[in-house]
């Protein structure tokens, strides 16, 4: 399948197509699902919002709220082999996207991925800021109006991917964020972007504050008693608003998994490599050139000190 409309075309008479995000969903995952899912009702084709793992921002449940996106968990669904399965802004293969029960026949992505060989469609842009900006080119290469709840998502995953268009950019991003800016609800947008942490969530800068480690120009620091993903994103942003750091690692303990979050404004350096080096036989990891992610599953693999030097290594 090359274009969208031969997966269109492959889906038309499927009863049980699910639009499945990454683990752990953020803006841009959701917001793609639900372009996706708009952009199928143009061809009279139903589809189901799934995900595994855990919402963990309160301004993502706000945006799901207030657009009214009927996404559920996973758990919520009686899934089988028979039923399609498009993942959107994350691909199969990666750790980051569980298995489902189902046939995988569709990946929308716009991570440094490897295509994955044995699903029909795949429309994978790694130079694209957003996944959300990837669902505004199919309704504008096939002429259709974007409601304006569907536009409002989209520019919300745009904004909160690129960091308000301040990271991993593309004239593609920037002609969606222009042209989805008339079409959406700009005062739900601000809302949105504006209040996305809470009061509870400034002992976790407090703690950031308090035990970072700046060596030249790369930031570290671990939280030994959790802190969520979304989470450590946040506080990566934060880190590299300082003049003095390129480069920020954040790794918490949550439960028996060490989760990291990686973020970079240097081109010598690419995060989405450093995270799979670092990572390699005893973790995964992955995204971009300049933000990734990765995960430990067995804590007992976890060395603090070994993984500062393996970090540190590839980045002094």
């Amino acid at each position: 399948m090359q274009h969208i409309t031969d997966l269109i075309k492959y889906l038309r008479d499927e009863k049980y197509i699910f639009i499945q995000t990454h683990n752990f969903p953020d803006h841009d995952a959701v917001a793609s699902a639900f372009g996706l899912q708009e952009f199928f009702k143009n061809y009279e084709i139903t589809s189901y919002l799934t995900y595994d793992g855990d919402i963990q921002r309160d301004s993502l449940f706000d945006m799901i709220d207030s657009l009214k996106i009927n996404i559920q968990h996973v758990s919520r669904y009686d899934m089988n082999d028979k039923h399609k399965i498009v993942i959107v802004d994350g691909c199969k293969g990666n750790k980051n996207v569980t298995d489902l029960i189902g046939d995988e026949v569709g990946v929308i992505d716009h991570h440094q991925v490897v295509k994955a060989e044995d699903v029909p469609f795949n429309d994978i842009r790694p130079g694209i800021g957003a996944c959300s900006t990837i669902l505004f080119s199919y309704f504008q290469d096939y002429n259709f109006t974007i409601p304006q709840n569907v536009a409002t998502a989209l520019l919300i995953g745009i904004n909160m991917d690129t960091s308000l268009l301040t990271r991993g950019v593309s004239a593609d991003d920037i002609y969606a964020y222009s042209s989805l800016y008339t079409l959406s609800d700009v005062r739900l947008v601000n809302s949105i972007l504006r209040n996305f942490i809470q009061q509870k969530d400034l002992a976790f800068y407090k703690e950031v504050i308090e035990r970072v480690i700046i060596t030249n120009t790369v930031a570290y620091c671990y939280f030994p008693d959790g802190c969520n993903q979304n989470m450590l994103g946040i506080l990566g942003d934060f880190l590299l608003a300082l003049k003095e750091v390129d480069f920020v690692i954040l790794a918490a303990k949550n439960n028996d998994k060490i989760n990291f979050s990686l973020r970079n404004e240097n081109n010598k350096w690419n995060c989405s490599l450093i995270i799979q080096q670092v990572l390699k036989d005893i973790g995964f990891g992955g995204g971009h050139i300049d933000m990734a992610g990765g995960i430990i599953n067995n804590i007992n693999l976890f060395d603090e000190k070994k993984i500062y030097t393996s970090f540190m290594e590839l980045l002094v």
